[in-house]
């Protein structure tokens, strides 16, 4: 009985090395920096395959996740842009929406380094923000949860920047391309409606007109405005236009919560609106 523990505890010791220590397969010497090294010369490695609903169904997947999606057909790996598919073209990895003859994303740009990788500032104090004349970005009201839902607010000197606000394959629109989707929506006295995502979930009452026919699901994400304040959450969402409209301003578009229509406007290039890319 005592050899049988014995042999128990040496099995039970060997396990618990063998999880902690390299895994090789096809080969007993793994690269000394990889935690799995497989090996073959006549079989691939097979990652899950699911379609793009299945995919869009994993609760909370971590980035770097990778799945081969049957629907893309193609290999897609979990950033902080969302599922990007790993190709020439990862702009087609994103969730995208037709609207017209335009491809728009389906949601709002959540992004924290610019195309370059170089890192985009996050400026949480009033003063700091009403005084920059440089990209940042922040969340509605300096909390984190809000991005979870609407995306992150950035001024227009983000929008501006050389190194590039919008993923590869993609752009801000500028002030004609929103003028392009308005009209293809029935004029902007109504393509709001068709843009708003429906119900008072996010929105407040009584959020007229609100039906996304387009599929645009636009939110509510207030703004930040020039002098460092944030404002109108679940009433407003403003986004920008990558055209400027003079020294210290820069178009943009609305969409509220009283009304079905879109409202053009310039506004303070200091100011933190939300960004919706569109295709290149």
């Amino acid at each position: 009985m005592k050899q049988v523990k014995h042999l128990l505890f040496a099995f039970l010791l060997i396990t618990t090395v063998s999880i902690q220590a390299q895994v090789g397969i096809g080969t007993t010497t793994p690269a000394a920096t990889a935690q799995l090294d497989v090996s073959s010369t006549t079989k691939g490695f097979l990652p899950p395959r699911m379609t793009t609903t299945q995919r869009d169904a994993i609760a909370s997947p971590a980035a770097g996740l990778i799945i081969f999606n049957t629907t893309t057909n193609g290999l897609e790996i979990k950033t902080s842009l969302g599922w990007i598919l790993l190709s020439s073209s990862s702009a087609d990895g994103l969730p995208t929406i037709q609207i017209g003859t335009q491809k728009w994303m389906s949601k709002n740009l959540d992004v924290a380094f610019y195309r370059n990788g170089d890192p985009i500032p996050e400026v949480t104090d009033a003063t700091a923000w009403a005084a920059l004349t440089t990209g940042a970005w922040c969340y509605y009201n300096n909390d984190a949860n809000t991005g979870l839902t609407y995306g992150k607010l950035y001024n227009w000197y983000a929008v501006n920047d050389s190194r590039g606000l919008a993923p590869a394959g993609w752009h801000v629109p500028t002030d004609a391309e929103w003028t392009t989707l308005e009209n293809s929506l029935g004029g902007a006295s109504v393509a709001g409606g068709k843009m708003k995502e429906p119900g008072t979930t996010h929105w407040a009452t009584p959020n007229t007109g609100a039906s996304n026919e387009s599929g645009f699901a636009g939110l509510p994400g207030g703004f930040r405005d020039y002098v460092g304040g944030f404002q109108d959450v679940g009433n407003r969402g403003y986004w920008w236009s990558s055209t400027e409209g003079g020294t210290s301003s820069a178009w943009g578009r609305a969409l509220v919560s009283y009304d079905g229509s879109v409202y053009r406007g310039s506004h303070y290039k200091a100011s933190g609106f939300s960004v919706r890319c569109l295709r290149d």
